[in-house]
């Protein structure tokens, strides 16, 4: 049985990865089997066209589907693999990565995540989904 963390303990593992400390990211919900990722849009996050760059969008999927992983296998897990579709430009005050497990087979979870803006009217804006893989780790990974 794999012990599933709280979300006491996910935000603990979150703030302890420097990246996510940089771009000031918060798990602001986190079990059974989902987990919700959430990062103010500042100007050093756009790119030159003023919207949130991709590779923010894919940080953000990233995370939020081997937390939501996380959720339902334990701890010990990581991406191995995951693919997103930009469906419009990503601009506001927010985002937020919601992912949840789609099956969690004995060594590899599946999961898909949405990612959305909140502009500063608190309207929310579907901007790109994501679907992942992510490995079940053994003792000896």
């Amino acid at each position: 049985m794999h012990d599933i963390p709280d979300l006491e303990t996910a935000r603990r593992v979150l703030a302890a990865q420097p990246f996510s400390a940089l771009l000031g990211s918060r798990l602001t919900a986190f079990g059974e089997g989902a987990a919700t990722l959430e990062l103010d849009i500042r100007d050093e996050l756009r790119q030159q066209n003023g919207v949130l760059h991709g590779g923010v969008l894919g940080y953000a999927a990233d995370n939020a589907l081997t937390f939501a992983a996380g959720a339902a296998a334990g701890a010990r897990v990581m991406t191995s693999g995951f693919t997103i579709d930009y469906l419009r430009p990503a601009d506001g005050v927010l985002l937020r990565a919601h992912a949840s497990v789609v099956r969690a087979g004995r060594t590899r979870v599946v999961c898909r995540c949405d990612l959305s803006t909140v502009d500063s009217s608190g309207v929310s804006t579907l901007c790109a989904v994501a679907q992942g893989t992510v490995a079940r780790l053994d003792d000896g990974a």
